[in-house]
């Protein structure tokens, strides 16, 4: 049961989020963190402004690319 293409297409045939190859797992941003997934989960949940930003797809969590590297661009200020 795989995803289509044409599922993920909208009415004018863009994809609704930019970059959806590029969507990253828990154990990708911890590998590029490098830090322990327990640790990407926590910072995940946790409620607060230096939240990793990544949206729920059902029990799974993912990722942009852009998305962590701005946060952590934030980071360093």
């Amino acid at each position: 049961m795989g995803l289509h293409t044409s599922a993920l297409l909208d009415q004018s045939g863009d994809t609704p989020a930019a970059n959806l190859g590029d969507l990253l797992t828990v154990k990708d941003v911890a590998e590029i963190l490098r830090v322990p997934v327990s640790w990407v989960y926590d910072r995940t949940r946790k409620r607060s402004i230096d939240r990793l930003p990544g949206m729920r797809l059902g029990k799974y969590w993912r990722y942009r690319r852009e998305d962590i590297t701005a946060w952590l661009r934030r980071q360093q200020a």
